[in-house]
C-alpha cells in the first residue's frame, strides 16, 4: 500500500444523492512501525471533470503483532476516529472503535473500511452508519499506483 494511489469512485447513501468522485490516497513511512495516511477527494461530473473539492482525511496506521493494526484518523468535516483491524495478504480490514465529532459535524456513529490489492490496483469500500441509518455501503473506488 505504500505510495500514492489515484483514481475514481462512487458514492451513495439513503440521505443524499448518488455522486462520483476522484480521489488520491498517500501512504508514507519513515521506517518506524506506522504509516502516515493522507487522502483527498473531489466531486466530478458525468465527464469526470472536477466540480469542487470534497473530503480530506489524515492519520496514522500503526502496525501491531500478528497483523493487527490501529488507525487514528481525522477529517475536515469534524470527525476523529479510532479504528482497529487486520492486515495481510494484500488486504486491510478496519472497523471503528470510537467516533468523536465536533458540534458542527453531521451525525455519524460507525464505519467499516476494506482496502485490497486487486490486479495491482487498490480497491476500497467504506460502509457507514450515520443520520439514523444502519451500517451500509457509502463509498467505493478503484485507485491506480502513481
Amino acid at each position: 500500500m505504500l505510495g500514492t494511489w489515484r483514481g475514481n469512485g462512487h458514492g451513495d447513501y439513503p440521505t443524499i444523492d448518488q455522486f462520483e468522485f476522484g480521489q488520491e490516497l498517500i501512504f508514507t513511512h519513515d521506517g518506524r512501525p506506522f504509516f502516515h495516511y493522507m487522502a483527498r477527494a473531489w466531486l466530478v461530473d458525468e465527464n469526470g471533470e472536477k466540480i469542487r473539492d470534497a473530503a480530506i482525511e489524515t492519520g496514522f496506521l500503526r502496525c501491531r503483532p500478528e497483523g493487527r493494526v490501529e488507525f487514528v484518523l481525522t477529517h475536515n468535516t469534524g470527525f476523529v476516529e479510532v479504528w482497529y483491524g487486520d492486515a495481510g495478504d494484500g488486504r486491510l480490514e478496519l472497523s471503528t472503535d470510537a467516533v468523536v465529532r465536533t458540534e458542527s459535524a453531521k451525525e455519524y456513529q460507525a464505519g467499516k473500511r476494506l482496502y485490497g490489492n486487486v490486479e495491482g490496483d487498490l480497491l476500497y469500500a467504506f460502509d457507514m452508519a450515520a443520520m439514523g441509518q444502519a451500517l451500509q455501503p457509502h463509498t467505493w473506488a478503484r485507485l491506480q499506483r502513481q
